[in-house]
C-alpha cells in the first residue's frame, strides 16, 4: 500500500447527517412533501462531489410517519448514492420511534466525526417521545451532536423543536412555504460541506440561512 493511500485510510473518517423526516398525513398538503424530497435529494446530491479527503460525508434518513418510524436509508456514503426514493406522506407523527433509531445509530457508530442531525417536522407527535427525546439529547455520544430543526408551517410542535435544536446561531427555522424548505436544507449543505473541507471536522460550523432575496442560494 502506498503512502498515500495509508494517509487516506488513517484519516478519512465518516461525518454522518442524520435526517429525521415528518412524513405524516399532513404533509401531503401545500407541496411540503415533495419540498422535503427535493431538499433532500439536492442536498445528497451536493454532498456527492465533496472532497474525502478527511471527512466522508454519510447520509441517513429516519422517516416518522404511517404508522411507525422506519429506517428509509441507513448510514451510506453520499458519493455512493446513485438515487433517492421519493418519501410518501401518510399516517400519524411517531416522532418517538424516530429519535430511537437515531439514538441507536450514533451510540453503535466508531470512529466518525460528530454527527449532524437534522429534524423536521409539520406537527405535534403521537407516540411517546419525551423519553427518546431525552435519551438523544444526553447521550453519550448523541449528546455532542450538532442539532438542526426545521418547523414547517404554522401547525408544528414549535417548543419541541426549539428544545430540540442547539445551533446558537438558527435556534429554529420556520419554513412557510415550499421554497423556504428548500433554503434550509441548501443551509444545511453548506455548513455540513464546509465541515468536510476543514481542518477541523469535528467541529461544528454554523448554519446561515440565505435571505428569501437572496438567488446565490439555488441548487
Amino acid at each position: 500500500m502506498s503512502e498515500l493511500k495509508k494517509f487516506q485510510v488513517q484519516t478519512a473518517r465518516p461525518l454522518p447527517i442524520i435526517v429525521l423526516a415528518d412524513t405524516s398525513g399532513s404533509m401531503a398538503v401545500d407541496g411540503k412533501i415533495e419540498a422535503l424530497n427535493k431538499g433532500l435529494k439536492d442536498m445528497i446530491a451536493s454532498f456527492s462531489s465533496e472532497s474525502r479527503l478527511r471527512a466522508e460525508i454519510q447520509v441517513s434518513v429516519i422517516t416518522f410517519g404511517g404508522s411507525q418510524a422506519e429506517l428509509n436509508l441507513p448510514l451510506t456514503p453520499a458519493h455512493q448514492l446513485q438515487s433517492f426514493t421519493p418519501l410518501v406522506a401518510e399516517g400519524i407523527t411517531p416522532l418517538g420511534g424516530a429519535l430511537s433509531l437515531a439514538s441507536q445509530m450514533i451510540e453503535d457508530s466508531t470512529r466518525v466525526y460528530t454527527p449532524v442531525v437534522v429534524l423536521v417536522s409539520d406537527g405535534y407527535p403521537n407516540d411517546d417521545w419525551e423519553v427518546p427525546f431525552a435519551r438523544l439529547i444526553n447521550g453519550e455520544r448523541s449528546s455532542k451532536a450538532t442539532r438542526f430543526a426545521m418547523a414547517i408551517g404554522a401547525d408544528a410542535d414549535e417548543q419541541m423543536l426549539r428544545d430540540f435544536a442547539n445551533d446558537p446561531e438558527a435556534p429554529l427555522f420556520r419554513a412557510e412555504n415550499a421554497r423556504d424548505i428548500h433554503r434550509f436544507f441548501r443551509a444545511v449543505s453548506m455548513s455540513v460541506s464546509a465541515r468536510s473541507q476543514s481542518a477541523t471536522p469535528n467541529q461544528s460550523t454554523p448554519l446561515l440561512i440565505p435571505s428569501a432575496d437572496d438567488q446565490d442560494w439555488e441548487f
